[in-house]
Parts: structure tokens; sequence; C-alpha cells
């Protein structure tokens, strides 16, 4: 559900943010702002309402107001749906988190199941499964590998690529929407929801698991919604097999010292810092390669696509 179709509860506050969206959409974002807050008087514990006059403010040059809308977003969305802390770091106003709220990373991708393959591959020209596939190729020869773990499977794409040299194929992801979709396409033998963001040691559904169940594990295009990815190299020590591999990618963030967030949400990490990662879990660094992965506001988004071994 988009924010524009969250409803106040009040239909003349209601009426009043639709021609504050429609004044936005024209270029007029302090009309926009001005008819929003209008609509909030009415709608004083709308969060929704308050994000959307947060965007509004903040791109018509009034931060501070910005600022303001995005901590009465929070005070009434204390889970952060919006991600609203988020925006918040962004604008200098709060410490950049560690990592996003899941409740916001759930949300945005079941609200994007439904035009995500077709928004990604044929607007945006996504490329991670078939050269993260390829590099895995030459680092592991004609190899076929016996258990295959898919991190933020999504709706299957990396799956479809290396479901030809796997027996099994497992999938996880935290979005039930995308889930849904992978589940369609009957590329893998097992799925399951999950929440990167949990080490197996806090509750989370790898901790159920049997350790060592992989001898790959696959993480294409998900480290992007994480900044500390220390939960993340946690799982996959647990997942992995002795021998086994993990391949995965993330933005690149070029001189950074570890990860930084950026404007369109998603977190970019240094080639350092993921080395650190590496090495801090025992996993030595296979092959690095950088490349576009995809595009942005029709510009190249640059990443770097690793492969790890776990010690034999």
């Amino acid at each position: 559900m988009s924010l524009n179709q969250l409803s106040s509860g009040d239909l003349i506050a209601d009426r009043r943010a639709d021609y504050a969206r429609m004044l936005a959409e024209s270029g007029d974002t302090q009309g926009a702002a001005e008819l929003m807050a209008q609509a909030l008087e009415l709608a004083p514990d709308w969060a929704a309402g308050w994000f959307r006059l947060a965007d509004y403010e903040e791109k018509s040059g009034r931060k501070e107001a910005a600022v303001e809308a995005l901590r009465n977003t929070l005070r009434l969305n204390p889970e952060d749906v919006f991600g609203a802390g988020l925006k918040l770091a962004l604008l200098g106003a709060a410490d950049t988190p560690e990592q996003p709220p899941s409740v916001y990373v759930e949300r945005l991708f079941d609200d994007y199941a439904g035009r995500f393959d077709q928004a990604l591959v044929e607007k945006l020209h996504y490329s991670v499964p078939e050269k993260l596939a390829a590099l895995i190729e030459r680092a592991s020869g004609d190899c076929h590998f016996r258990h295959v773990v898919d991190l933020g499977c999504g709706t299957g794409l990396f799956g479809e690529r290396i479901r030809g040299r796997a027996e099994f194929l497992e999938g996880f992801d935290l979005s039930a929407n995308m889930l849904a979709k992978a589940e369609g396409k009957t590329v893998y033998d097992r799925l399951g929801q999950a929440d990167l963001s949990l080490a197996p040691d806090a509750s989370g559904v790898f901790g159920t698991l049997p350790e060592g169940r992989a001898d790959l594990v696959s993480a294409a295009d998900v480290l992007m919604y994480l900044g500390n990815l220390e939960s993340v190299f946690v799982i996959v020590d647990h997942l992995l097999a002795p021998d086994g591999l993990f391949a995965f990618s993330v933005e690149d963030g070029s001189t950074i010292d570890s990860f930084v967030l950026r404007s369109s949400l998603r977190y970019a990490h240094s080639e350092a810092y993921v080395v650190s990662r590496c090495t801090a879990s025992g996993l030595s660094i296979v092959a690095v390669e950088r490349s576009t992965i995809r595009m942005d506001a029709g510009q190249p988004v640059a990443g770097i696509l690793f492969i790890a071994r776990k010690p034999a």
C-alpha cells in the first residue's frame, strides 16, 4: 500500500491531502506542504500524513519543518514502518542507524513485489543475478552444489540462474509477497520468511536450522538494505559447510571506511569493510569484481561482487 493510499480516517483531510499530492506532482511542493499541513490540523494523529508533509517540506527547502514532521511521524509510529529514522539521518538530525527498521524493509518489498521483476530488470537494467552467477562459475568451474541457500531471494531472479547447478535450492526473504512471487516460479525446493538483521542466537529463524547445511550461500543485491553486516556473517557462518562458498554483492562505498546511508535509503559498503567482516568470520576472499549493477534516476550504480570461502 503506497503512502498516497493510507487514509487519515477523515474525509476532508483525505481530500486536502489528495489536492496536496496533485500540487506536488505539478511541481508546487510549497503549496502541497501548506495543504498537507491543513489536512493534519484535521487529523493530527495521521502518521502517514506527517511523513508526506516531511517530503513536501524537504523538497521545498524547509529542512527544519521536514525534521519536525519526521519526528511527529516517529512519535505516532515508533516501529517506523515509513523509514522516518533513515530520513532524519540523511537530514543530519539523527545518527545513521546500523540497520533499517525491519518493518520498513518488509513493507517496502511487499509493496514492490507485484512490479519488481519488470521495474528492476526492464527499467533499471538490474544485472546482479547473472553477473553473480557468472562469477560463481568462474570461481568454482563446473561444480554442482548439493545445497544452496539464497538469502533475500526476492522473486527468485538469482534462483532462476543457479537452479541448474543446485541439487536443493532454498530461499529466504523478509517479504511474504516476494516469497509468493518466488513460489509461483517453482524454482525453489523450499522457501521461508526470515530477517537477516537477526543473528541465529537472536530468535532468528536460522537458529532453528541445522549448521553447515549449505555448500553455497548467496545474497544478491540484499546487503544494501543492511548497514552493519555482522548479523549476516553470523548467519552465513551458521549455514555454510566447510569449504562452502558465500557469493554476494554490495553497492560500492568507494573510499568510505565502513558503510554509508545514501539518499536512495540504501547502504553502500567499502571493499575494506567487507573484507574485514570476511576475515573476522574466518572466510577467505576468492574473487572480487566491480561492476555497474543497476541504474538509479538515470545514473549508474556501482557495485562490488564477492566470492568468499569457508575453511575446509
